[in-house]
């Protein structure tokens, strides 16, 4: 996504989501060309291993020779979205909506503090239940919730001050 205004030299978000999962990664990058886009691939790959198969726009940052080497490399399929028919990479399109939301509503009036707000807008990704998996993609991911029952409620205790806050900007109320 981007370029966006630049923040602390950051002007793209590059996003991965996995299908079966939900699984959501945004990262914050100063360009969007093949080097950052593989250098962010081989990084996710270091942590959850090469996926079968990536669904991608047809832009320059992913049709490239320097993608090609990864894809051999890593030994997944490269398909390719159908242009002008974002439904091809409708959960990376949903995501994309989500993350921005996220960020607008966190960053206020200051948009220049966008890449400070991304790095916790996955996690809001993270913990929300997905009917169609039946669970969080956290739990799916790792087999258990992000939270184990004892801390949550030590942690709903110690921030119970905090939920009123919370739940209005969930539901976008603003907070004075």
């Amino acid at each position: 996504m981007g370029p966006f205004p630049s923040s602390r030299g950051n002007k793209y978000i590059l996003v991965a989501v996995d299908y079966l999962s939900k699984w959501v990664e945004a990262k914050k990058l100063p360009t969007n060309n093949a080097r950052v886009v593989c250098k962010f691939l081989k990084s996710l790959f270091a942590r959850f291993n090469a996926p079968r198969a990536i669904i991608s726009d047809r832009g320059t940052h992913v049709c490239n020779d320097q993608f090609s080497e990864v894809m051999l490399k890593y030994g997944f399929t490269h398909r390719l979205s159908t242009a002008y028919h974002p439904q091809t990479s409708g959960q990376v399109e949903v995501s994309n909506r989500g993350l921005k939301r996220i960020i607008e509503r966190t960053v206020g009036k200051n948009r220049a503090s966008w890449s400070d707000k991304l790095d916790d807008a996955p996690w809001a990704f993270h913990t929300a239940y997905k009917t169609p998996i039946g669970c969080t993609p956290h739990k799916l991911v790792y087999g258990k919730d992000c939270l184990d029952c004892e801390v949550s409620h030590a942690l709903s205790v110690v921030l119970h001050s905090q939920e009123l806050h919370i739940l209005n900007f969930i539901l976008g109320i603003p907070i004075s």
